[in-house]
């Protein structure tokens, strides 16, 4: 078979050619909840807990349904005179505003609909702990508000295609490879940092030190390579003139290829796609944490506690790393 290519990008996925933008992904999963009725079977019984009979041929799925003063929503499914819900999708580690949500928990159609359950329901890569530890709207006008995961939706995919017919194996199995393209799951219940060496010094042809890409810029980019985090980490940490500089929570990335559209002082050129992380407040223990034994360009793995407790980085990493050890022992014995 042929490959075709978009901008140099192969494409595997015949969703792919919407496009990566949110309302291209609503898109995608409107359609595969239209046409795949085991998909929208799992979706409607997991997301609403629906124990009753499903009437197909009456539910209506919408997109891009327009209000005026209450704006576009992404999906809607109704089943009339039994549920009525309306999904908001987001790409990445974003959550509506709670005005975006009072406007569709206030569109009249919604209010006026006869059917007893209504919900809305927000997908995005946010987990459920970033959600309670960030985002504490479960209720708007009374309206339940559900959050979900791009990855619970790729695995109601994956529990449809065991029980669908070909054509909705077929469709189910492009919508996955679709969306294992654009999501990356941050681990952001996980309490490890990644510390990494930052030169003082300007790349050639920069007008800019990784320094102050930190300091000043709030960022942090690196390649999407081997030897680099493949998934996001939560937390990262900096070293430079022989310690611990700063701590940060990485409050959301996003994957890029030109970092002149990002930062200006680096040339405008074509990388390979690299991750850009957008950094928190800096946060410190209230002592010095020197390098300790550590090489001088080396990345390392760190408990948060550890960084916070121990002398050194060197300390830091090698009490987390026999913390792991154990963990894996016990788990191996049970």
């Amino acid at each position: 078979m042929s490959n075709l290519l978009i901008y140099d990008k192969k494409i595997t996925s015949f969703f792919q050619l919407l496009g990566e933008k949110e309302n291209n992904i609503s898109y995608s999963v409107g359609w595969a909840l239209a046409n795949c009725k085991n998909f929208l079977t799992i979706f409607i019984k997991k997301t609403l807990k629906w124990k009753q009979e499903i009437n197909y041929e009456g539910i209506r799925i919408q997109l891009q349904k327009y209000e005026f003063s209450k704006g576009f929503t992404d999906i809607e499914v109704e089943q009339l005179g039994d549920f009525h819900l309306i999904i908001e999708a987001k790409r990445g580690w974003n959550l509506p505003t709670i005005i975006q949500l009072q406007k569709y928990a206030s569109r009249k159609k919604f209010i006026n609909s006869s059917a007893p359950l209504k919900k809305i329901i927000v997908l995005s890569e946010c987990t459920q702990h970033y959600v309670e530890a960030n985002h504490e709207v479960n209720n708007i006008n009374g309206i339940k508000v559900t959050y979900l995961t791009w990855r619970d939706i790729y695995n109601y995919s994956l529990t449809a295609i065991k029980k669908g017919s070909y054509t909705e194996k077929r469709y189910l199995s492009e919508l996955n490879k679709y969306l294992e393209d654009i999501m990356t799951i941050q681990k952001i219940d996980s309490n490890r940092v990644f510390v990494v060496s930052l030169a003082r010094g300007k790349p050639d042809k920069w007008n800019i030190s990784w320094i102050d890409i930190v300091k000043k810029k709030s960022f942090y980019f690196h390649p999407i390579a081997k030897h680099w985090p493949y998934e996001p980490p939560n937390y990262i940490a900096f070293r430079y003139e022989g310690k611990l500089q700063s701590i940060h929570h990485i409050k959301k990335y996003e994957v890029f290829t030109n970092p002149h559209k990002i930062i200006q002082e680096i040339p405008n050129e074509k990388w390979e796609r690299h991750y850009l992380y957008k950094l928190d407040k800096a946060f410190l223990p209230q002592h010095e944490v020197k390098n300790g034994k550590i090489y001088r360009n080396s990345r390392c793995w760190c408990m948060l506690d550890t960084l916070l407790t121990c002398k050194t980085i060197a300390e830091a990493s090698d009490v987390s790393k026999k913390r792991l050890e154990r963990f894996a022992t016990a788990n191996n014995k049970t």
